[in-house]
């Protein structure tokens, strides 16, 4: 019951990560909030939904309010929420480009201005920041994804030394996932998968499982002196 009696904000928990993250948080003693534009289709005592386009700031502030008028405080954000709109530059579309830097680095900062600043001024807290192995390494026609996900290691760096200036025990972390079994990784063709997974040292793809044991360790005490970090769980990918 490492989470007894704490608050989680997870964004993108309808499902995948995110899922795996609000139940194991639950089941873990806290009250966890998923919110998310897709319905989720299961549900557990400790958990709420709130339906939320989190590229929308006016409606994050409204999420924020709900949250802090009906929990107090938030002590673990983790800014899940990410898709893909793959394609080379050439053929990218300004639309794909925006979309996915609206999703996964906007909503970021939207709700990170909220939750942070409200970490700092309380009790403390924790943000973990779901990157990506891509953000480092780059990938063929994913400028896009690549991009936000390197803006978010950045972020997190900033936000280490930000939300913490005042002595406040504000952690800020990220996750760099490889090649791991989930919902995104059906977009990728198999003679990729296959080459990266020659590329990781445990010659496999991870299990969702394994990404979410790290999200929880971050946002534990077991890891009180763990901030501004980016862990890669990628199965020692060879970039």
């Amino acid at each position: 019951m490492r989470f007894e009696g704490k608050v989680a904000v997870i964004t993108g928990g309808a499902k995948g990560f995110g899922q795996g993250m609000a139940i194991k948080f639950a089941k873990e003693g806290a009250k966890a909030i998923i919110c998310d534009m897709l319905e989720p289709d299961w549900q557990h005592e400790n958990v709420e939904f709130y339906k939320l386009n989190v590229t929308d700031e006016a409606a994050c502030k409204a999420f924020y309010d709900h949250v802090i008028e009906k929990y107090k405080k938030v002590d673990i954000l983790v800014n899940n929420a990410g898709i893909t709109r793959d394609a080379l530059t050439r053929k990218m579309t300004d639309e794909q480009w925006d979309l996915v830097m609206n999703v996964n680095l906007n909503a970021v900062f939207y709700m990170t201005r909220l939750f942070g600043p409200h970490m700092e001024d309380t009790d403390g807290g924790c943000i973990i920041n779901m990157s990506s192995s891509v953000g480092e390494s780059g990938n063929i026609g994913q400028a896009n994804y690549a991009a936000s996900k390197s803006a978010l290691l950045g972020l997190t760096k900033t936000w280490a030394k930000e939300f913490a200036r005042k002595g406040v025990q504000v952690r800020c972390n990220a996750i760099t996932p490889g090649y791991i079994k989930t919902d995104i990784i059906k977009t990728v063709p198999q003679n990729i998968l296959d080459a990266n997974v020659e590329k990781t040292m445990l010659k496999r793809l991870g299990e969702p499982e394994e990404v979410i044991n790290v999200a929880l360790f971050l946002a534990s005490d077991d890891a009180s002196y763990v901030t501004g970090a980016a862990i890669p769980v990628n199965g020692g990918l060879r970039y």
